[in-house]
């Protein structure tokens, strides 16, 4: 890296020694918002072929896209004008700062900013050097927001913006040395993919019990106290305010994983009904709206009502490891998505829940199985060993040399 740093020191020296230059975003790109076609005229939507881009195509996909989830007819296009391909598509609504590249003409939805290369102008601009770019001026979009009604961007600001243009060979040098940090990424991400899908197989493996014959099985009620979470009235501020006991929400598993011992948002004693917590290592598992997603807590807690408690019934003489539970919580969760009534909301059949019987090995066997899957679990999931240490050193490398790539003396001629 420190030789592919040195060419491009080199070629600054040689080609702009004096700085580089900076051109305002709306000298170098026509800026354009996206827009939704009215989701009553089917006729705009149905078999549609136009890629119609939205945030999720980011989340699901990444940020160079060649095609969208969603698609709009010809019809649904304004003035038949589609935004061309190679056009830099930027969040300056909403969640703000998020951006993509685009390799083919299409659509967005109004949370976007479209940067397209203007026509026939002389500024020579590789979108490739824009798209990495787009890290610095999603951050700056991040800094420059106005947030009287809604978050948006300051978009007189933004059209000011100026970026820098290093001569064209500059450019290409960088993006191939960011390239290549992004292949490296994207190969450790796929063996890290492969390795989940190992632990995946192995895990159901293990917890197939019911193929082998010969182990206990009991319903959930018979060995667990099974309660619904609730929502403490957030309108009253004495059950939130320097609140201390850990009340957990989805967003809790999405943030932090499965194991938790502290959650994002607590509540005071005055909130906890009865006095009652639910005791440290019980099960949380979803069993309405996102269904089947489950943890482990660690601590005396609540949680929201999407979640059902199973906590270890007292003086019950079966004998649980409850990190054995929640591996089998993972079974457990498949099941739970298989039985859901849909009448009004999504929601397991709680009724079938609680008759839901889950095999109850002898505890060393529970005991093996736990120290089997820790191990898998480690190789996939811990941020301290491992592939997925490997890759956060890799990722904070990378964007490290991005940072130092991008940051150019301005022209001062």
């Amino acid at each position: 890296m420190t030789k592919h740093m040195n060419k491009i020191e080199k070629l600054i020296v040689e080609l702009c020694p004096l700085g580089v230059e900076r051109k305002e975003l709306q000298e170098v790109f026509d800026i354009k918002n996206g827009y939704t076609p009215s989701k009553k005229n089917s006729d705009y939507w149905m078999n549609g072929t136009i890629p119609w881009f939205r945030m999720e195509d980011i989340r699901k996909n990444g940020r160079i896209l060649n095609d969208s989830i969603q698609h709009v007819t010809p019809q649904a296009v304004k003035d038949g004008y589609l935004f061309p391909a190679n056009s830099i598509i930027i969040s300056t609504t909403a969640t703000i700062g998020e951006h993509a590249l685009i390799t083919v003409d299409s659509l967005a939805n109004q949370r976007f900013t479209f940067l397209s290369k203007k026509v026939n102008r002389s500024v020579e601009i590789e979108m490739k050097f824009m798209f990495y770019y787009g890290y610095v001026l999603g951050e700056w979009c991040r800094n420059n927001t106005n947030t009287a009604s809604f978050a948006s961007v300051d978009m007189k600001k933004f059209k000011n913006f100026a970026i820098p243009i290093p001569p064209l060979v500059i450019q290409e040098e960088i993006v191939k040395i960011l390239d290549t940090f992004t292949e490296l990424e994207a190969e450790l991400e796929a063996e890290l993919e492969a390795r989940k899908k190992q632990y995946e197989y192995y895990r159901n493996e293990l917890l197939r019990f019911n193929e082998r014959g010969g182990v206990e099985r009991k319903e959930l009620e018979e060995v667990f106290d099974i309660k619904n979470g609730y929502t403490p009235s957030k309108k009253n501020s004495d059950y939130w305010m320097n609140g201390t006991i850990p009340w957990f929400r989805m967003e809790d598993i999405r943030k932090n994983g499965r194991i938790l011992n502290d959650s994002i948002q607590h509540v005071t004693p005055q909130a906890v009904k009865d006095g009652y917590l639910f005791p440290a290592n019980s099960i949380i598992i979803s069993t309405t709206a996102t269904i089947g997603e489950h943890a482990l807590i660690t601590v005396d807690s609540l949680a929201n009502q999407r979640f059902t408690f199973l906590s270890k019934k007292v003086n019950r003489s079966v004998e649980i490891e409850m990190k054995f539970m929640f591996y089998y919580g993972y079974v457990l969760g498949e099941w739970c998505r298989n039985n859901t009534n849909t009448a009004s909301f999504a929601s397991v059949d709680m009724k079938k829940f609680k008759k839901f019987k889950i095999p109850i090995p002898p505890i060393t066997e529970q005991r093996r199985v736990v120290s089997i899957l820790d191990k898998f679990d480690a190789l996939v999931s811990d941020l301290s060993t491992g592939l997925p240490a490997e890759l956060v050193a890799r990722r904070k490398q990378y964007e490290h040399y991005r940072d130092k790539l991008l940051k150019f003396n301005e022209y001062t001629c």
